[in-house]
């Protein structure tokens, strides 16, 4: 069973004595308990009627209370915007609360106004925990993961300890996102079960520690990072707060396996759980079946569902054979950690069996499927969508998924005929499609360039299907029209999503940006990125970034694309090789190879290529990073083209040391087409003659290094000096 928690928080969304927890500044930990019963109705108290003669007040605080009470949510908010006055505690946290648990964008922009009204008037104190966690949960379950973290942190910083249903629902999301997500979710862990432990009357704060659903939350964040360490770190802090590991704990351990490329390991998970008599459910098998998928490992995938099918109990004895025929064995950087979290691994003795037979259901075929569909295996997909319609099971019966992985696979082919007429199969046999299904089809008209059927689809999806499209579609749509070349039709699809009420992701965000910057306007490009930066749903990575450098250098605007690159730094975001990349290709665009002279010397300073007397305080505090042929290939190209064979033989020994072969026949062309005749002019005064000695010097150099014949160094080793190619005429 799944214990991440499916947030049914019926047992504690209203209680009858809500209460907030804040921790003292003392040394030793304090807890002080409000209750709103004692203070919401007393006339006496200054802070929440103002005056006992104030009755109108009081009135509409009981009229508010009763609406609460009888669950009329939305009389509730229009009494409560009526208000003159701030109602009292129990009012404002009930009205979140419920607002909150509506769970959609109305319900969660009312509580947020209410927020925000208290922020101003310094009255957030009033509200109990679980009205903020509440708030929290309703912004994570609506894509504001952030806004939720926010929340949660807001109420540590201020004392309050939030439930372990809400916290844990959290940082549940927050691992499974992308970017800083699984981060954040750690570090909200590490942040609520530090303060847990400060108490030692644990009675304090039981609701408030973590459970067996909050670690399965932070080692999930763990495993789709990859930290094998943290992860094993973690596991073991489970029974300080008494908490057991269950299945799903060992799902997990099974993607953290998948994630850091360790198959062999995978029947020993299922080993575990069955020796430690956990309950144990079919997902797991879903997710061993997923994890050779994702291996690549079809063979023994199939031999896994056949052995279900066959009712097979000695999975455990196939999967170790398995292993001994693809010659898997133990012994990397993370094998002595593995050691502790499996240690049977190591003790190897008589494979168990599992605890009952099961039977493969249309998830786990549908697994498989997507193996094939991967792998180019079409004719294997609508075979194995064939054969489930002939299981004695209902449960193996192919539903939406099944056949959205069959239509997935006759796009990736380009048969989009054939993955129409499954779409019309679906109706036929009463298996209706969702928006994914219409997305999958929308992306393949694009990847065609049949732009007019993609929006035939569209009005199809919506009018007859009567499924809404999100912003996959959309994004989806941007991205055909960028592919035809169509940035005004990009333009007019990111406006009709919004219209909708549709909020732009990320990629909404950098996919409409390609849209200007590769039809040359990059203003408009950079015209969205603002938008992108004022936008608190979205953060800006470096995607976004290098999108908007590139959207200028490809038009040779070398200063607008350094300004940006400036932000960019400005914002804690380093550069990184595309960064640098494009940066060479618009000065090699604008032909300023004096610029190509500057951006050498920060990417020397990256590359730990520069002595240390060289390094600049700007760049040295970057992170280092290694350079690739492109970036590389382009800055020499500069430097022949422009007479800098100093700056020139520099950058290939770079190439040279990184282990990137130089096209030394593209520089030799490239020296004879333009400097063959350089340096021949004998009517040159002395003066000018002695300024391009040291520059002969090098050109005599870079023409040895070519294998072009040369003056070669008259009995001494020639070396580049440290003087700037841009210091020299």
């Amino acid at each position: 069973m799944n214990t991440s928690h499916a947030l049914g928080f019926n047992c504690w969304i209203v209680p009858p004595l809500p209460f907030s927890v804040s921790i003292s500044t003392a040394a030793k930990p304090s807890l002080r308990v409000r209750t709103t019963r004692d203070s919401s109705y007393s006339t006496s108290s200054s802070a929440e009627t103002g005056s006992s003669s104030n009755t109108l007040s009081v009135s509409q605080d009981r009229k508010l209370l009763s609406l609460l009470q009888q669950r009329k949510t939305d009389e509730a908010w229009v009494l409560y915007a009526q208000c003159a006055h701030l109602p009292n505690s129990t009012c404002l946290s009930r009205l979140v609360a419920q607002l909150s648990h509506l769970n959609s964008g109305e319900g969660l922009s009312k509580a947020q106004s209410i927020i925000q009204r208290l922020q101003r008037e310094r009255q957030l104190h009033r509200l109990d925990a679980n009205s903020l966690g509440l708030l929290a949960v309703a912004a994570a379950k609506g894509g504001r993961l952030f806004y939720a973290l926010s929340i949660l942190k807001s109420m540590l910083n201020s004392g309050y300890l939030p439930n372990v249903k809400a916290w844990s629902a959290v940082a549940s999301r927050l691992a499974a996102s992308g970017d800083d997500g699984p981060l954040e979710a750690i570090k909200l862990f590490e942040s609520v079960t530090r303060r847990v432990q400060v108490f030692v009357d644990v009675d304090m704060v039981k609701d408030s520690m973590p459970d067996t659903g909050a670690y399965n939350a932070v080692l999930n964040a763990c495993a789709n990072l990859g930290d094998v360490r943290k992860f094993c770190q973690l596991f073991d802090g489970m029974s300080y707060f008494n908490c057991v590991p269950d299945a799903w704990t060992y799902n997990v351990m099974i993607k953290l396996c998948a994630r850091i490329g360790r198959k062999d390991l995978l029947v020993f998970i299922l080993e575990t759980i069955i020796v430690k008599d956990i309950d144990f459910c079919v997902t797991t098998l879903h997710s061993m079946v997923a994890a050779y998928v994702g291996f690549g490992d079809l063979e023994t995938a199939e031999k896994l569902v056949q052995a279900l099918r066959e009712g097979r109990r000695d999975l455990c004895r196939i999967l170790r054979e398995s292993n001994c025929i693809n010659g898997e064995e133990l012994g990397n950087a993370d094998s002595s950690v593995f050691q502790k979290l499996l240690p049977n691994s190591t003790d190897l003795g008589e494979p168990p069996e599992l605890p009952q037979a099961f039977s493969p259901d249309s998830r786990m075929y549908t697994t498989l499927m997507k193996g094939y569909v991967n792998a180019g295996r079409v004719s294997d997909t609508v075979r194995m969508l064939e054969a489930m319609r002939c299981e004695d099971d209902s449960a193996s019966h192919p539903d939406h998924v099944a056949y959205t992985t069959v239509i997935s696979a006759f796009v990736k082919s380009g048969s989009m005929d054939n993955a129409r007429q499954v779409l019309t199969e679906m109706s036929m046999n009463s298996v209706p499609a969702n928006v994914i299904t219409y997305n999958i089809l929308l992306k393949g008209y694009c990847q065609q360039l049949q732009i007019d059927q993609a929006e035939d689809l569209l009005r199809e999806m919506n009018d007859k299907a009567g499924i809404e499209p999100d912003v996959v579609s959309y994004n989806t749509l941007i991205d055909g029209c960028i592919l035809a070349d169509d940035s005004a039709g990009a333009l007019t699809y990111f406006n009709e999503m919004r219209s909708r009420g549709i909020a732009p992701t990320k990629v909404s965000y950098t996919t409409l940006m390609k849209a200007f910057a590769s039809s040359g306007q990059p203003k408009l490009a950079n015209r969205v990125f603002d938008e992108m930066l004022k936008d608190p749903r979205v953060k800006v990575d470096l995607v976004a970034w290098n999108m908007l450098v590139e959207g200028y250098c490809k038009l040779g605007l070398v200063e607008e694309a350094k300004n940006v690159i400036q932000s960019m730094k400005d914002h804690g975001v380093y550069p990184n090789v595309a960064t640098y990349g494009s940066l060479a290709n618009g000065i090699s665009v604008a032909r300023k190879p004096g610029e190509a002279l500057i951006l050498w010397k920060e990417i020397k300073e990256r590359c730990g290529f520069l002595i240390e007397e060289e390094c600049s305080s700007s760049s040295s505090s970057f992170p280092p990073m290694k350079p690739d042929e492109g970036l590389l290939d382009t800055l020499a190209d500069i430097c022949v083209r422009a007479a800098f064979f100093r700056k020139a033989l520099e950058i290939v020994a770079c190439m040279e040391e990184h282990g990137i072969p130089p096209n030394k026949t593209k520089y030799k062309r490239i020296y004879v087409e333009m400097h063959s005749r350089m340096f021949t002019s004998k009517h040159a005064s002395r003066a000018r003659q002695d300024r391009r000695r040291e520059r002969k010097r090098a050109a005599e150099a870079f023409k040895f290094w070519l294998g072009l014949p040369n003056s070669y160094y008259e009995g001494t080793e020639w070396e580049p000096d440290s003087e700037d190619e841009d210091q020299q005429e």
